[in-house]
């Protein structure tokens, strides 16, 4: 009753959701709203049980969806899996400004060089991986450091590694903020993203090109759609040690090509920048509400010049009723 008396007083021309069948409020919201209804899918792997056995439930859900937005190919594939549909590839975003404006950390601007690391310790970030070629780079007398940011089952595994093989010049810096974490991406030499698959994106990827910084990662799906193979990044197959241990060893002695491959990022990710990726978000809003006019289930209690604005191109915001308690631009 709460959720439908709060749309029935914010009157919400478009409900976005992420990943709208993950129970329990989206699904409430979704089956509650009268508004236009557009879907954001982010995940990826190769099989579902979820969604295998409970597609048949969910579709009377996923009917209610007028748009649906997937952030890459293999998200898009995975999804459609479950949930035939017209699904329009819309990547995520990242704030660039923000990253390319951060500080390094002084204490690291020592002439040693920085490998980062940013993701959950679990077995599918690789970051084990990553610590088996750190140690081979220490064996050859590579002088780098490893910063490895992030919590997670992993850990205790970790720690005990470094511990028994004396790994000098790791440093577990556990869950960072965001400044923090951007102080990181501009302290980093190389960042790396040994991930062993089952990754939709690359946000991370796009973090280190906006901080202007090569990139070590894997060659998975989800990755290969947003770094270009020896432009932004290496890439290296997913658990192989040795590969990762070259691809590294190269950026680490090469600092023309971390120069090269760090600009060519700052160049690439300016796409991905928030006000590139809402105005694509935006200029979906006005196909789907253009689509449920000509398929005739524009809600019929919205304000008409939602569909106005919507056939002639125009701003979307503040073209209905402001709500009662919401700004104009939180409406969308």
């Amino acid at each position: 009753a709460a959720v439908k008396d709060m749309l029935e007083q914010e009157k919400f021309d478009v409900l976005h959701f992420h990943e709208p069948f993950v129970p329990f409020l989206s699904l409430l919201l979704l089956r509650e709203s009268r508004s236009i209804n557009v879907a954001t899918f982010h995940a990826f792997a190769g099989w579902s049980p979820a969604y295998e056995f409970g597609k048949r439930a969910l579709g009377r859900f996923a009917k209610r969806l007028h748009g649906r937005i997937a952030v890459s190919a293999v998200a898009r594939h995975f999804i459609d899996r479950y949930f035939p549909g017209d699904y329009k590839i819309i990547p995520n975003g990242v704030d660039i400004g923000r990253i390319a404006g951060a500080q390094p950390i002084a204490r690291y601007s020592d002439g040693v060089l920085n490998i980062f690391f940013l993701g959950r310790f679990e077995s599918r970030k690789g970051a084990m991986y990553l610590l088996k070629a750190y140690r081979q780079l220490r064996k050859r007398g590579i002088r780098c450091r490893l910063l490895l940011a992030g919590t997670g089952p992993q850990e205790r595994e970790i720690r005990r590694y470094i511990a028994t093989r004396r790994l000098g010049d790791v440093e577990l810096l556990g869950r960072i903020s965001d400044d923090d974490k951007a102080r990181y991406f501009a302290t980093a030499d190389v960042y790396v993203s040994p991930a062993t698959g089952q990754e939709s994106f690359g946000i991370v990827l796009l973090e280190a090109m906006a901080a202007g910084k090569p990139i070590v990662c894997s060659d998975i799906h989800g990755y290969k759609g947003v770094v270009r193979r020896g432009e932004q990044a290496l890439l290296v197959p997913p658990k192989d040690v040795k590969a990762l241990t070259e691809a590294l060893a190269t950026l680490l002695t090469d600092p023309e090509m971390r120069a090269r491959m760090g600009a060519s990022g700052r160049e690439r990710v300016v796409q991905y920048g928030w006000e590139n990726i809402t105005a694509k978000v935006e200029e979906y809003y006005r196909f789907v509400i253009r689509r449920t006019v000509l398929q005739g289930v524009f809600p019929a209690h919205l304000d008409p010049n939602l569909a106005r604005a919507a056939r002639e191109g125009q701003a979307l915001v503040g073209v209905s009723r402001p709500s009662a308690s919401l700004p104009p631009a939180a409406r969308r």
